[in-house]
């Protein structure tokens, strides 16, 4: 095998399928109406201290500029059942958040049930990064559902649930 030096934005984006992400929604209440992003760029424990997580999102986003408006977002790091409620909020159109069940946390944090991860964040940093911002975002509060709900995984342009065996390290 030999690597591929002519990086195409398909090529890549075929590539970094490869790597399974967690999908996480950011989202918020903003003038008094849901607001959210979903990114699979997401990453936990880029600092302890201060607590901060990142995202990638597009430089072309619309819907970015209104949730960082929010004075807190709710991140929830999305479930195995979740993958309607993914593309419902990715999309472009309609009540993204119909039939969802929400629960506003703080300063307008909006988070989703069911969800493997609540985090409570706000804005850090960004940091321009090519056709994308990398955001840093502090985390205020935190609620695990270990045990309870399995994340759900992005790989190969396809969701999938996270289901192995368990090994002691």
């Amino acid at each position: 095998m030999s690597l591929t030096r002519e990086l195409q934005p398909t090529l890549l984006r075929e590539a970094f399928a490869r790597f399974p992400s967690g999908v996480a929604a950011l989202c918020a209440t903003v003038e008094n109406a849901p607001q959210g992003i979903v990114a699979s760029s997401f990453t936990v424990g880029v600092s302890l201290e201060p607590a901060l997580v990142s995202f990638a999102v597009q430089n072309r986003s619309t819907t970015w500029p209104i949730v960082k408006r929010s004075r807190r977002i709710g991140v929830s790091i999305l479930g195995s059942e979740h993958h309607d409620a993914c593309r419902q909020i990715a999309s472009k159109s309609g009540d993204r958040f119909a039939g969802l069940d929400l629960t506003e946390g703080e300063g307008g944090a909006l988070l989703l049930d069911h969800s493997a991860l609540w985090l409570e964040t706000s804005v850090y940093a960004e940091v321009p990064a090519g056709d994308h911002h990398v955001v840093l975002l502090q985390v205020h509060g935190v609620a695990t559902h270990a045990g309870e709900y399995d994340p759900l995984v992005f790989q190969d342009s396809t969701f999938k649930g996270l289901r192995a065996p368990e090994y002691v390290i």
